[in-house]
């Protein structure tokens, strides 16, 4: 898509110099499908699955095989488990709430300054083009760039960097772009992920005898040529604990959303949080620091696949504590996030 409008800002003078523009800030999601049916799910997952910073083999033999077998059988187990989160009366992934819930209260945190706040998904709607077209037509000329991803990956924030290079490759006259760098132990984001760990076992019966940070999952692969999401991963573990004063026993990492015959990061978050009542671990909480909000992979995967298994095998009490979303302390972070990145530029 090509984008010819000129904002007023940016036009020239009377005098013939061009005029200043203003900033704005551009938030990106992962993205959603626009609907739990079966075309719906296949064409977000086709796109999805099709990006080769997310599949890395060549496309000779992934193509054929996802435009086949993949794309013929999965869409319809993913649509059921889209079904049992969707919002129905808005007619939408909780994703895509979250979201646009952020980007909506962030925007009211810099209407004093005149910054305006744009969302966008790399797959779906609304599309980083449309996002960045909403920026540019409200006089932006430079704009802070924030993938919702507290750790790095090739796979995530990259990718969603790339899309946005990709529109404006496209553009004669581009904005100037600032994007913001990874956070996995920023002392706010470990803050707000800690107080959630308190604020629900404060309303739990008992104590939890164990945390499990569960992140999603990378083949091992990823990693060993330098991606460096295992290595952030761990740091906002390291952190956690540290702010917790919780250990590795108390507080362990896995790995979910495993996908394909390859190996992917260890330990595997169902079979591990499976096994725990066999051990004594009973009473858990699980929380997903890699996810900024709630999604089919928090919402279904952990908390009705992960907690069946769980209670199947013996458990007693299960605890998925919700990510940041639209909190308070969500909006605080991102607002200050992006204050870092929008010096000189106010």
């Amino acid at each position: 898509m090509v984008f010819h409008h000129i904002p007023p800002q940016a036009q020239q003078s009377a005098q013939g110099q061009p005029s200043r523009g203003r900033p704005g800030v551009l938030l990106l999601n992962l993205g959603t499908p626009e609907g739990t049916g079966y075309r719906a799910v296949r064409a977000y997952l086709s796109e999805f699955l099709s990006d080769r910073r997310v599949i890395e083999g060549s496309p000779l033999f992934w193509q054929p095989l996802l435009q086949g077998v993949i794309l013929t059988t999965r869409p319809s187990r993913s649509g059921r488990a889209y079904a049992r989160v969707w919002d129905a009366e808005r007619n939408e992934s909780p994703l895509r709430t979250y979201t646009r819930h952020q980007g909506e209260k962030l925007a009211e945190q810099f209407v004093a300054d005149g910054v305006p706040v744009a969302w966008g998904m790399r797959y779906g709607r609304p599309s980083v083009a449309q996002a960045l077209r909403s920026l540019m037509e409200q006089g932006c000329d430079r704009i802070v760039c924030l993938p919702l991803y507290p750790q790095y990956s090739a796979t995530t924030t990259a990718t969603a960097n790339d899309q946005l290079f990709r529109v404006l490759m496209k553009l004669r006259n581009q904005p100037a772009i600032r994007t913001v760098p990874s956070f996995p132990d920023d002392p706010d984001f470990i803050t707000a992920v800690a107080s959630s760990i308190r604020e629900e076992q404060m309303h739990a019966d008992q104590p939890f005898q164990m945390v499990v940070a569960s992140f999603h999952g990378l083949p091992q692969q990823y990693v060993d040529k330098g991606d460096s999401y295992l290595a952030e991963c761990t740091r906002t573990v390291a952190a956690l604990r540290t702010e917790l004063g919780m250990d590795e026993t108390t507080l362990p990492m896995t790995f979910q959303s495993r996908f394909g015959p390859t190996k992917w990061l260890e330990p595997y978050t169902a079979p591990f949080i499976a096994a725990l009542p066999a051990k004594g671990i009973k009473r858990i909480a699980v929380v997903t620091p890699c996810f900024m909000a709630d999604c089919l992979e928090t919402l279904d995967e952990i908390g009705h696949e992960v907690r069946e298994e769980f209670l199947k095998a013996g458990g007693e009490s299960f605890t998925l504590v919700p990510c940041l979303n639209d909190s308070p302390a969500s909006i605080s972070l991102l607002e200050k996030l992006v204050r870092r990145e929008l010096l000189g530029w106010l």
